[in-house]
């Protein structure tokens, strides 16, 4: 059974959270701060997701979101935020979250969403491999392994998230051409996500942080203003 860490300290917002996973087939294990959330994961990181709420007294969600995806890079992490927090959105994804959902939001949306991350999470994590061994794109210093979904360097693995890795696998399956953004959010998140569409720049920001030499001037991962995002093959 799929397991979510729901880490909420307020107790109506937590308890609507847990009864809608329960009732969807999750197992849930609760946390009403951030203190206990890493006690509970440092113990047991066998989790698919984790819901995290970014504004929470003592250790807050952006800590918290740090520390997780410092030991562990595919638990998928959804952050839950208020209208207001739209720096804190994308500090949260800068610092590893997949995802985000704004308050209040219905049982089928976050089912939806949760659906689609931990699906991710088994696809990166070997649960379910689906090409052969043999399968691997090279283009220049990267090699990007399809069977076990890992992106390295000259030789040295870089660590990706599931939905990284997803869109590294968009571009490279087509080198030199550009991808409009709205492709990429359908393709990587799926056509029935609710959220934002700029949080495929986000994650692309993130991305060049991981395999480009100086981020501040990508060589690979280049933007086309107005459209979307290429790979260059130099």
């Amino acid at each position: 059974m799929r397991k979510v860490l729901v880490v909420e300290d307020e107790a109506a917002i937590r308890e609507f959270v847990v009864i809608n996973l329960r009732r969807a087939g999750y197992e849930t294990v609760e946390a009403q701060t951030g203190e206990e959330a890493l006690n509970i994961f440092y113990m047991d990181s066998d989790f698919h997701v984790v819901l995290l709420d970014i504004m929470m007294p003592g250790i807050d969600g952006l800590a918290v979101c740090k520390e997780i995806r410092a030991r562990n890079n595919t638990v998928g992490v959804i952050m839950l935020t208020a209208k207001s927090q739209e720096m804190d959105k994308v500090s949260a994804l800068m610092l590893g979250a997949d995802d985000y959902m704004t308050k209040p939001f219905s049982p089928t949306e976050l089912v939806a969403r949760v659906d689609s991350l931990s699906r991710r999470v088994e696809l990166q994590s070997g649960i379910k491999p689906t090409r052969s061994a043999s399968d691997e794109i090279v283009l220049g210093d990267f090699s990007l392994d399809l069977r076990r979904r890992t992106l390295a360097k000259r030789g040295m693995n870089i660590e990706l998230t599931p939905l990284e890795y997803q869109v590294i696998e968009l571009l490279f399956s087509r080198p030199n051409i550009t991808i409009d953004r709205t492709e990429i959010l359908r393709k990587v998140w799926g056509d029935e996500y609710l959220g934002d569409e700029k949080i495929v720049d986000v994650n692309v920001r993130r991305l060049r942080m991981k395999i480009e030499d100086d981020a501040s001037t990508p060589r690979h991962l280049l933007t086309v203003w107005g459209r979307g995002y290429k790979w260059i093959i130099e």
